[in-house]
């Protein structure tokens, strides 16, 4: 357990070292980051390269809340929450204008589902229908155009001809010609063509417009500036042009609407007055004709009136009268109206002495229309129009009941005016019957005439009214878009392909990682083997299988060098003769036949005698790695019993060390190591050389080395980076844990400094010359201690 510990490399924080080593694991794969962050930024360039730009186009406008002013006790019910609020909220205003039926008529006026497309080298730019060479004149039922589905080209040949294209069929024709295509007759007309358009395809799509309509709805924004009564309205679309046409014929088609609303009520009080006129003007002309008979049959020119204090206050009660009597057909007229004209506008200011029918009437109207406007977008089961109906039904009646009030209040005025009118007339009984006739027949003139001016005074009050009607929206800024694209942000589409770049590989990498089962570092072997680590041995850059030489100073070399060290150091207890180290592996390939000959070499460096005897008589790999023909070897000297130990072993002057060959291959190789002769080749090594190395078969294939095991001082247990499945360590581990194998130590072949798994041996040792020259492209991005 001493020598574990001696063994082992110091153990610095474990955070730290697992943070490097994890970052080494993904710098090493340097080479594909860079691939995936340059195909990406590559791909991302092309895909942004031939991206429509998408333009913001914005309007203002201030929303007219004038209705909003002003305090009447309707509108003290409302702050108390006992009415619902029928004014014209924002909200409200911003579905209207996000309305379908809005949008609609937008579509329909600037035919959006006629779109133009000029064809380039690679993608087509849309264009707008004002800016486009050539003009389309469909002669289309509207129904038909809206609904249609299809495509053609048109290839302006020259000032006056074209080309048509559909369904792969080309035809020239002359600009004004009627065309009769696959799904209807069309006029095609220069509009705005130059010689730049000579030879240029226009492709124009046609699209059903419910489609488009839908489209343009969720890409309108509206939103409230501040607080205020102010929208903002916007729109983002590849034509920027028609972005803005787009905005302000929406904004055109509000207002609109809007102003017919407001004209409604104008339009139904003028339709009220006009029908009065009429009534009353045959009236004050069958009153004309009456006095003009009277004063013919009386032969009346002048009728003198009575005299004095009298007459005058006669006079006064008579304006009375005609006062209190205008009052009554006024009432009688209105009170008639809405009782047969249920649900619609009433006349509004027609000169009541009561100011609250007025008042109730506005408010009237005022529910009239909101309720109309609501309707649009909403059910009669709507709350708020349930609500709005129970107002309307309420005021309603309220106005009735006013109106039965003033009728009986001004008929009570007028019996008493009537009564005083009596008494002068009985002070007056000397006038003549013609006189008092006559006046009757002028008074009820002077209340008719009276009606009629009144009528006459409102109806061009009102037409005045209709003629100023301002819109609901006022525009504050008109639809604007800069020049500058709001997409795509290519720094953000840039930034995302170096992220994916990046990441893409990252993931790829963490997977195989992920899914990578193999031992690559001596912490992979620590993590299951308590056995001692005699060090790792780095991958090689050469071809050579011998690395080891006196002139030597590379990576691998200077491992080897510490392998002897430590491989003394395990040793240190046998004191007499000859030290036998054994060599094995797990399965085969692992390099234990390459750290047997480089160990006999840097041993015989040492000034050391060394055998290396090749042992794995089943698959022998010395001679063909040493260059060397196959000669006498183990499987012979084991086979004839008269054959000495010397006879084969061969002294290799070029390695310092003596080899003794594998020998041919026998039929019964378990057989020839239990017959006792490989105890003599053993005995004869230990007498004559410093160190004899033997190279054994895998212990997981076969049971040759394992039958051997007990002649050894010393077993290397070599488990190869990068190709040793982890879960075979359990076949080490069982070794060493039943003491198997004896003085067992396991050394890591092929480690990759690369990778960052490695540290390097001694000081400026890490790389030898061969390794520095390597291009850039094929060395690891690692951390150098």
């Amino acid at each position: 357990m001493q020598q574990e510990n001696q063994l082992n490399p110091i153990h610095f924080n474990e955070n730290t070292i697992n943070l490097r080593e994890e970052l080494e694991k993904y710098l090493y794969y340097w080479k594909w980051l860079v691939i995936g962050v340059v195909l990406c930024v590559v791909a991302t360039y092309f895909y942004v390269r031939y991206m429509p730009n998408l333009y913001e186009v914005s309007t203002t406008i201030l929303i007219d809340d004038s209705e909003k002013g002003g305090v009447t006790e309707l509108s003290a019910l409302e702050n108390l929450g006992l009415l619902g609020n029928t004014k014209a909220s924002l909200d409200n205003e911003i579905e209207l204008l996000k309305s379908r039926s809005l949008m609609e008529r937008v579509a329909k006026d600037l035919q959006l589902n006629v779109q133009y497309f000029s064809q380039g080298r690679v993608i087509e730019s849309e264009m707008f229908f004002k800016t486009t060479p050539v003009k389309i004149n469909f002669l289309l039922d509207d129904a038909v155009l809206q609904n249609l589905i299809t495509q053609f080209s048109i290839i302006v040949k020259s000032a006056t001809q074209f080309e048509f294209i559909e369904n792969d069929t080309t035809k020239l024709y002359t600009f004004g010609d009627k065309i009769t295509a696959s799904f209807g007759a069309i006029i095609v007309t220069p509009y705005m063509v130059d010689k730049n358009d000579f030879g240029k395809e226009i492709i124009v799509k046609i699209s059903p417009l419910k489609r488009i309509v839908e489209s343009y709805r969720n890409r309108i924004q509206i939103q409230i500036l501040k607080n205020s009564s102010v929208l903002k309205i916007s729109l983002v679309d590849e034509v920027k042009v028609k972005a803005e046409e787009i905005l302000n014929n929406l904004v055109a088609q509000y207002n609109k609407d809007a102003v017919a609303d407001k004209n409604l009520i104008a339009t139904n009080t003028n339709k009220f007055i006009n029908e009065r006129i009429e009534i009353i003007n045959n009236d004050l002309l069958e009153v004309e004709i009456g006095a003009e008979e009277f004063k013919t049959s009386n032969k009346l020119t002048d009728i003198t009136s009575e005299a004095g204090l009298v007459l005058q206050n006669k006079t006064e009660i008579s304006k009375k009268a005609i006062d209190v009597s205008t009052q009554i057909k006024l009432a009688n007229y209105v009170a008639d109206y809405v009782t047969k004209n249920e649900g619609e506008l009433l006349p509004e200011n027609l000169g009541f002495t009561e100011s609250s029918i007025d008042e109730s009437t506005t408010k009237y109207n005022q529910l009239i229309l909101e309720r109309n406007r609501l309707l649009r977008s909403a059910t009669v089961q709507n709350p708020v129009i349930v609500n709005i109906d129970k107002q309307i039904k309420q005021l309603r009646a309220g106005i009735q009941q006013s109106l039965s009030s003033l009728k009986s209040s001004l008929n009570i005025t007028l019996q008493d005016i009537k009564k005083q009118e009596n008494l002068f007339n009985a002070k007056i009984a000397a006038v003549p019957k013609q006189e008092r006739e006559f006046r009757s027949i002028q008074r009820e003139q002077q209340i008719i005439e009276a009606l009629y001016l009144y009528l006459l005074q409102k109806r061009e009050e009102n037409a005045i009214s209709l003629a100023v009607t301002l819109p609901n929206a006022k525009i504050i800024d008109t639809a604007f878009g800069s020049d500058v694209p709001v997409a795509p942000q290519r720094k953000m589409y840039y930034l995302a392909a170096l992220v994916a770049g990046i990441l893409i590989p990252l993931g790829i990498i963490y997977i195989l990682l992920l899914l990578d089962n193999k031992v690559h570092t001596r912490k992979d072997v620590e993590a299951v083997l308590k056995a001692p680590i005699l060090g790792d041995i780095p991958k090689s850059v050469s071809d050579k299988k011998v690395v080891v030489g006196e002139n030597e100073r590379n990576s691998a070399a200077e491992s080897f060098r510490l392998l002897r060290t430590n491989i003394n150091f395990m040793l240190s207890k046998v004191k007499d003769g000859g030290k036998t180290i054994f060599i094995t592996s797990t399965l085969s390939g692992e390099g234990k036949t390459f750290i047997a000959i480089n160990m006999a070499s840097v041993l015989a460096l040492s000034n050391k005698k060394v055998l290396l005897i090749g042992a794995d008589i089943r698959k022998p790999k010395i001679s063909e790695y040493l260059n060397m023909p196959s000669e006498k070897g183990l499987t012979h000297f084991l086979m004839d019993d008269q054959m000495k130990v010397q006879d084969v072993i061969t002294t290799i002057a070029e390695f310092k060390f003596d080899l003794l060959h594998s020998g041919i291959i026998p039929p019964n190789p378990s057989e020839l190591l239990m017959n006792g002769r490989f105890e003599d080749v053993l005995a004869y090594g230990r007498q004559h050389y410093d160190y004899v190395i033997v190279d054994t078969a895998p212990v997981n294939i076969v049971t040759d080395t394992l039958l051997l095991s007990n002649q050894a001082d010393m077993f290397i247990y070599v488990v190869r980076a990068n190709f040793l499945d982890k879960r075979l360590l359990d076949v080490p581990k069982l070794l060493f844990a039943e003491k198997r194998l004896p003085n067992m130590a396991v050394l890591v072949n092929d480690t990759d400094f690369e990778r960052g798994y490695g540290y390097g041996y001694g000081y400026g040792y890490g790389y030898s010359e061969s390794e520095k020259k390597k291009p850039w492209w094929k060395k690891g991005l690692i951390f150098k201690s």
